[in-house]
């Protein structure tokens, strides 16, 4: 009777009410007689209790409701871990934003910025991601709005942000939100990489911007991808390896995926640009060029290494298209019987991004005409030289992109400007053109009939004669550096 009694009884043996049971069956058991209006009365006791848990709206579940942590110290416990978690992440997130927008972040746990650049909003609420991130369905006390948000740092650029796919952000309460097939602990972090294939865009507006945003999570996060572009997370996963304890998601699974909170979006500063009194503030281009060098392994030798090579290293950036020397061999010839050991970059080399960034963390100098190779500076060691050459029509971009960036990364900057008869534009136009006298008026005609000219038609052929001058100078400041 007694293991019936219990089965019956204990369909959960480790419920309280089971442990009683037993504790009062092992009793008796062990006097060996039990009247029979003990049991009666035991058997009553046992069906009111039963009989009042399994009402919802009995004056006992009221009674127990008012009882502080009546659902143990464990469920306690596991509550407290939930509010910990969201003020967390609320913590986080709140370094990425200022003022009014700070305080709604605090005060309703979502918060959207906009700047000239930028277009991020921010969620502490729980977020469940569909749509293989394209939709994000943001938790909240009852308000419904929604919102698009396209997650690349041009927004300036209507021509660059072309490709971009918005996702579109719904708030609601929990009766409206897709159920989760998938649970995250940590919060997600959203951005688009449909512009690729352009080193200086793809350093100047995500992976800096991913530094920034992602960098005070200490690799807490999962990245989610639009416009998704395997061989480009493929390209740079030592990065986002080293931002990110996980791998990148895909969710063109159809799935939903719950997190405890979302960054759609990132943080923009400049080009090639670290601010450390913009928001986020603290960050410089210092730290950033250590947090490459340590993703890609990049030993930077010291003095005393540097003193031991007997010729300065010169990297050639050898473009195989447009801006490319014409008199490469000529350009080489003069550097070497200046005292350089030169080594040329083609297509290969840029192409591989590790071995690339050991290459030039090495090196003394990095020379090139204006494009995207330059964007290599960034793995230059401290005091190093950037030698630009500057073709017609391009001295804005040049000095913005990469004159200004190395500035600040502590390297020495030089520049060679070509003369019109040193550009293969002279040979087509003529000299007296707009073309070569008046490049403001071709830029007026708006970028891509500009982009066309000096961007994408023009080649450059160096007067050796007078590049010669400012080799020299690049090989003093080089001395120098190894002196």
């Amino acid at each position: 009777m007694n293991c019936s009694f219990q089965g019956l009884i204990c369909k959960n043996p480790q419920t309280r009410l089971c442990v009683l049971v037993r504790q009062i069956m092992g009793k008796e058991s062990k006097r060996l007689v039990l009247g029979a209006a003990s049991m009666a009365c035991l058997l009553i006791v046992v069906s009111l209790c039963i009989a009042l848990l399994a009402l919802k709206d009995s004056p006992f579940l009221s009674w127990r409701s008012e009882i502080p942590n009546w659902r143990g110290n464990d469920d306690a416990r596991e509550v407290d871990e939930v509010t910990e978690e969201r003020d967390a992440v609320k913590d986080l997130l709140r370094r990425l934003v200022i003022g009014e927008e700070r305080n709604q972040l605090e005060v309703g746990g979502f918060t959207c910025h906009f700047d000239l650049h930028t277009e991020m909003c921010l969620s502490a609420n729980p977020v469940r991601i569909s749509n293989g991130g394209l939709t994000v369905h943001v938790l909240t006390n009852g308000s419904q709005f929604e919102r698009s948000v396209r997650p690349y740092a041009r927004r300036d650029d209507e021509r660059m942000m072309k490709p971009v796919t918005p996702v579109q952000i719904l708030q609601g309460d929990a009766t409206n939100l897709p159920p989760c097939n998938f649970r995250h602990s940590i919060p997600a972090v959203i951005f688009s990489t449909a512009v690729t294939g352009n080193t200086f865009h793809e350093f100047s507006e995500i992976i800096i911007p991913l530094f920034l945003t992602c960098r005070h999570f200490r690799s807490q996060l999962k990245f989610v991808t639009t416009d998704r572009n395997s061989s480009w997370n493929q390209k740079y996963s030592r990065i986002l390896n080293r931002l990110s304890d996980f791998e990148v998601l895909n969710l063109d699974d159809g799935n939903v995926h719950c997190f405890p909170g979302a960054v759609v979006g990132l943080r923009y500063h400049d080009n090639l640009a670290l601010n450390t009194s913009d928001v986020p503030a603290g960050y410089s281009m210092r730290e950033f060029r250590q947090f490459l060098r340590e993703s890609y392994n990049v030993k930077i030798k010291n003095v005393n290494e540097i003193k031991k090579l007997q010729k300065p290293v010169m990297i050639l950036i050898s473009r195989n298209h447009t801006r490319k020397f014409l008199n490469e061999d000529g350009v080489v010839e003069l550097a070497q019987e200046l005292g350089f050991q030169v080594v040329r970059a083609g297509l290969d080399t840029m192409s591989n991004l590790e071995l690339l960034a050991k290459m030039v963390g090495s090196c003394n100098i990095l020379a090139g005409v204006h494009g995207a190779g330059l964007t290599n500076e960034i793995f230059l060691p401290d005091g190093a030289v950037v030698f630009q050459v500057v073709p017609l029509g391009l001295h804005w971009a040049s000095t913005n992109y990469f004159d200004i960036p190395a500035t600040a990364m502590n390297l020495h900057y030089l520049e060679y400007k070509i003369e019109p008869k040193e550009s293969s534009l002279s040979e087509v136009y003529g000299p007296d053109d707009p073309v070569i006298v008046d490049p403001a008026s071709i830029f007026a005609k708006g970028y891509l009939a500009a982009q066309a000219v000096y961007v994408d038609g023009q080649n450059v052929k160096i007067n050796l004669d007078r590049f010669k001058d400012t080799l020299e100078e690049a090989m003093r400041l080089v001395r120098h550096f190894m002196a």
